[in-house]
């Protein structure tokens, strides 16, 4: 097995991302708001890089099975339903709804790796879920970093640490990893004891809680809370048992 890591989306194309497994991470906090819409219940998620992308895709659909999320700058754009905090995306919110996500970082990796073979999201809150569907079925893996505007962020390199860690330790033998992943291997055995502490030290962390969201940056740093795995199947996000659940019903009725 060979891990592959980049620390930002714009350290590689969709070219070099396509029909690999990938596993996308934005701790703070788009990865860790999409596992919790799914894990309350949404339906899927539908990541778009531009406002206005969404906007045009929420145009097409009628009544209340549509709602708009995200951020820009860390707070919620104008005109949308719901932000980027993990706490706004409740059972009651979010349950049987598809959510059209948009967010500074996190939508744009997301988007970047759309052509992939398959594509995972993860966050500290379901690393070990991850790791597990990845040792399972040993094969070649890149890590996709959401970055900060552009820049390395602490928080996703260590998740991205703790996740190659746990593969290595779940597997028959060590994986094979790139210099980007040994970094991050590296910084997660350095902070990966002090999970919030490192969150709220980062330079992320500090303009969340400056803002007010200090709440989420707990939240966020929480392991292995929401042990569900979503991923990527055509342009929407859902878990795995609902595209497993369709596949099963794709097969019965073309036999």
């Amino acid at each position: 097995m060979h891990i592959d890591l980049y620390f930002t989306p714009h350290q590689t194309d969709e070219l070099a991302l396509r029909e690999r497994t990938v596993v996308v991470i934005d701790v703070l906090r788009a990865s860790t708001t999409i596992i919790t819409a799914l894990s309350n219940g949404a339906r899927e998620i539908i990541p778009v890089a531009t406002v206005e992308s969404a906007v045009k895709i929420s145009g097409n659909h009628f009544g209340d099975v549509i709602l708009l999320g995200g951020e820009r700058n860390g707070r919620m754009i104008d005109g949308f339903n719901l932000g980027n905090s993990p706490a706004e995306y409740t059972v009651e919110r979010v349950k049987g709804k598809a959510v059209i996500f948009s967010t500074t970082n996190g939508s744009q990796a997301l988007v970047k790796a759309r052509y992939a073979r398959e594509l995972f999201v993860c966050g500290f809150v379901n690393v070990g879920t991850v790791a597990e569907a990845l040792w399972r079925t040993p094969r070649d893996f890149t890590i996709l970093c959401a970055g900060s505007d552009g820049l390395l962020s602490m928080e996703d390199s260590v998740c991205a640490g703790m996740l190659i860690s746990r593969v290595g330790a779940g597997g028959e033998t060590d994986p094979e990893l790139s210099d980007g992943a040994l970094v991050a291997r590296t910084l997660h055995r350095t902070f990966g004891r002090g999970i919030l502490k490192m969150i709220r030290s980062s330079d992320h962390g500090r303009r969340l809680a400056e803002i007010g969201f200090d709440g989420d940056l707990r939240y966020c740093a929480g392991v292995d809370t929401l042990p569900v795995l979503p991923l990527l199947e055509g342009n929407v996000i859902k878990l795995r048992s609902e595209v497993e659940k369709k596949e099963a019903v794709d097969h019965s009725q073309e036999t």
